[in-house]
């Protein structure tokens, strides 16, 4: 596909919601204490580089998927932190699109603030789930001294050809820091507790042994986790030294994006040509190890990962592998994403914004991916409820209530919280009178041509109108004092409410109008040779679905774009989905229509071609 055709549908699917820029590199972006950088290509299974660890504190957040990192086909990747998977931190929001023809030529950053942690990275788009990992933060210093400390292992005692340790063998821990000094050396024995050094580690038992360490200064920085590895032989040597073989198979059911539907199945197996298997153990998703006794079954939508290990009878233990996969609900695709919930308090207030005589708190939640299944409150403290039904609260005082969401794939939301303050009524209980006029030259459409001008009023009978309030386009509440011009182009969204002098607050309205180019007919064409076919047809076959405006001057074929280059027909047939799926989010055709179109996706042979050409 060429550079001219990536940019203009690029230009398309942002119109469409499909493409999501992030702070940009060239926006004013604060100073941050340390920058992690991620990078990517044409790959779909990895990035090109990513950290591995970072220190607790701000941080820039780099992502670069440009040409200058080896992207010149224009793919689409981003960056996404796990905010849902057991074991990791899900305290940083960070979710980049990066496409080497976007605004910013493929480099993003943000910043976020790290804690000590496991971080999960991952990209979200359809088919490039392999790209992912990890990165471990740690405590950040104290005063100047940023730098862990230095520690080494050195294991000692006899030795038998092999290099195995006959009888017993002995681990020496040192550490050094020359800033702060050192504050405490620990080590872990074969995936046990952390524990103190003191003195070396004698380890007597036969088989083969790992010992972890790590040692942490006096401002708090840790080293990263090193690792000696060796085994122990009884006297006389010989015998078995040699750890299992151990593989994991995960089975299921694999929709096109390979996610398992409904469940998934990891069956263990290991091999031991020495003294025999003695066990086999795993763990899920940084669970306990469990010893494993017929295949691990995984039904809870989202991603996994199962760590594996198998010991003989001869002690020795095979290093830990690892499978990971991801479950999604039968019929959906994969929902990692909590619902977001918010909470609205309703009631009369007065000028200092206490609401007279009750309030009514009002719960929102909405999930575009499973679906909400719950909503709870706790008010006042009290134990979370199910919330089904506006709450009334008419106790005078101070309150506060929490509230949380979950949905169908058992991702909850982050807690919420919302305080008021209820006291006596008086006087004056009813809210002013509001509305809205939208002036200026219109076009055909009903457009407004290079610019309108919204007026508001408020009457009031009673104490009066003390002040009116509006949000342009989901901003801020701003005081209104005078009418308001809007030139820029696009569709707008003015939201108002007045309030009297007993403080009584009238409901919120909205109204909405659209802003045109002067010049350029009814609205801006992002496609100005469009595919003007009276249906949607995709490689010859016709879905019989109108091919309509979808209100920017591009039709459905625009979008679709059957005669651009797609690597496979999957990819095309993905590609489709995606498209028709923001279409019916925007009311521009209906479910039946979109599995129309789709179907005729799937029959076509577009990428078909491109993929036997490979």
């Amino acid at each position: 596909m060429s550079r001219r055709m990536l940019a203009a549908l690029a230009a398309a699917l942002t119109m469409l919601g499909l493409v999501v820029v992030p702070a940009s590199a060239s926006s004013p972006v604060a100073a941050a204490a340390q920058t992690l950088t991620w990078t990517s290509d044409e790959n779909v299974t990895h990035y090109t580089s990513a950290p591995t660890t970072a220190v607790a504190g701000e941080t820039t957040i780099v992502f670069e998927n440009s040409a200058a990192t080896g992207n010149d086909t224009g793919m689409l990747h981003t960056l996404t932190f796990d905010t849902s998977t057991p074991g990791y931190n899900h305290d940083a929001q960070v979710n980049i699109t990066a496409s080497p023809t976007d605004a910013n030529n493929g480099r993003h950053e943000l910043t976020v603030n790290l804690t000590p942690g496991k971080y999960r990275y991952f990209c979200a788009l359809p088919g490039h789930s392999s790209m992912q990992g990890e990165f471990v933060v740690t405590e950040g210093g104290g005063g100047e001294d940023t730098t862990p400390p230095v520690v080494t292992a050195k294991v000692t005692g006899t030795q038998d050809a092999d290099g195995n340790y006959v009888g017993s063998a002995a681990v020496e821990l040192s550490a050094t820091d020359d800033n702060s000094g050192v504050d405490k050396v620990e080590y872990q024995l074969d995936g046990g507790a952390w524990t103190a050094y003191t003195a070396p580690v004698v380890v007597s038992t036969p088989g083969a042994h790992m010992v972890h360490y790590r040692a942490t200064d006096k401002a708090g920085n840790t080293s990263a986790e090193g690792m000696a590895s060796f085994t122990v032989v009884e006297d006389g040597g010989g015998g078995d030294t040699t750890p299992p073989v151990v593989t994991a198979k995960v089975t299921g059911t694999q929709d096109p994006d390979g996610n398992y539907v409904g469940s998934a199945s990891v069956e263990l197996s290991a091999t031991d040509e020495g003294s025999g298997v003695d066990k086999v153990e795993y763990q899920l998703d940084g669970g306990a190890w469990t010893a494993y006794t017929a295949p691990v079954v995984v039904s809870t939508p989202g991603a996994h990962m199962l760590h594996h290990r198998a010991t003989d009878k001869a002690g020795n233990t095979s290093a830990e592998g690892m499978a990971h996969f991801t479950v999604v609900e039968e019929g959906g695709g994969e929902d990692t994403t909590p619902p977001v919930v918010a909470a609205v308090i309703e009631g009369t207030q007065n000028s200092e914004g206490a609401y007279v005589g009750s309030a009514s708190v009002k719960l929102n939640a909405t999930d575009e991916g499973s679906g909400v299944d719950k909503v709870e409150y706790a008010l006042d403290g009290g134990a979370w409820t199910a919330y089904t039904a506006p709450v009334p609260v008419t106790a005078l005082g101070e309150h506060t209530v929490k509230f949380r969401a979950t949905d169908k794939a058992g991702n909850a939301s982050a807690e919420g919280s919302s305080a008021f303050t209820i006291v006596e009524g008086s006087g004056d209980v009813e809210p002013p009178k509001t509305s809205m006029a939208v002036t200026g030259v219109q076009n055909s459409n009903w457009a407004y041509v290079d610019k309108a001008t919204v007026t508001l009023t408020a009457t009031d009978t009673g104490s009066g109108v003390d002040k009116v309030e509006y949000q342009l386009n989901g901003t801020a509440w701003a005081a209104y004092t005078a009418p308001l011009e809007v030139t820029a182009v696009g569709t707008h969204t003015v939201t108002y409410r007045a309030s009297d002098k007993e403080g009584n607050v009238a409901d919120a309205r909205t109204g909405t109008f659209t802003v045109v180019k002067g010049g350029s007919g009814p609205g801006q064409d992002v496609c100005p040779d469009s595919d003007l076919r009276a249906t949607v047809i995709i490689g010859g076959i016709d879905s019989q679905v109108k091919n309509v405006d979808i209100g920017n001057g591009c039709t459905i074929n625009d979008v679709i774009a059957e005669n651009a280059e797609y690597a496979t027909h999957t990819k095309f047939v993905r590609h489709v989905k995606a498209v028709t799926r923001e279409l019916v989010t925007n009311g521009v055709i209906t479910s039946d229509q979109r599995d129309r179109i789709v179907t005729a996706a799937i029959n076509s042979d577009v990428g078909t071609q491109t993929a036997k050409a490979v």
